[in-house]
C-alpha cells in the first residue's frame, strides 16, 4: 500500500485564483460546512457555444466588476447557511490555492450580504487541505496579504 500524499494547510481564509475567467487573489473563506464551493456571481445570460451549454456572469469584489465565461455543469439545489434551499448555476473551472492547482465546481450565488466574495468548500479540499482555523493566508503569497485589508 503507498502512503498518502502529505496534505497542505490552509487558514481559515485564503486569497485563491480562477485563471480561466481572468480573477486573481479572490478573498475566500474556507468552509468545511459547505460541500459547495461558491462564488459572487451573478448569471447575465445562458448561452450555447461548440455545442455545449456555458454561462456568461459578472463577479463584483473591491467596487469592480468582472465579467467571465464558464462552462454550464449544472442548475442544482443548493442549501446555503440560512438553511434555504436556493437553485443556482454550476460551473467547473480551475482553481487556484497556493500553488496548488485544480478543476473545481463553484456555484454562482449572490455573496453581497457576505463578508468574502468566496467561499472555498469541503469538496475542493478533500485530500488536498486541511484546515488551520487559528491562522489566515498560510497558502497566501506574503506580498498579497500586506495588499489585502485587515478583517
Amino acid at each position: 500500500m503507498t502512503e498518502p500524499k502529505p496534505l497542505r494547510i490552509v487558514g481559515w481564509r485564503e486569497l485563491v485564483d480562477l485563471p480561466d475567467l481572468g480573477l486573481r487573489g479572490i478573498p475566500a473563506k474556507i468552509d468545511s460546512g459547505a460541500r459547495t464551493s461558491s462564488l459572487h456571481g451573478k448569471v447575465i445570460e445562458e448561452i450555447e457555444r461548440d455545442g455545449k451549454q456555458h454561462v456568461r456572469f459578472s463577479v463584483e469584489w473591491d467596487g469592480e466588476e468582472h465579467l467571465s465565461e464558464a462552462m454550464l455543469v449544472d442548475i442544482r439545489g443548493i442549501t446555503s447557511s440560512n438553511g434555504e434551499t436556493q437553485r443556482r448555476y454550476v460551473i467547473k473551472t480551475p482553481l487556484k490555492i497556493g500553488t496548488l492547482k485544480f478543476r473545481a465546481e463553484v456555484s454562482l450565488a449572490d455573496r453581497s450580504e457576505m463578508q468574502f466574495p468566496m467561499l472555498i468548500g469541503r469538496s475542493s479540499l478533500r485530500r488536498r487541505f486541511v484546515i488551520d482555523s487559528g491562522h489566515s493566508w498560510l497558502q497566501t503569497p506574503t506580498i498579497a496579504r500586506s495588499n489585502q485589508r485587515k478583517t
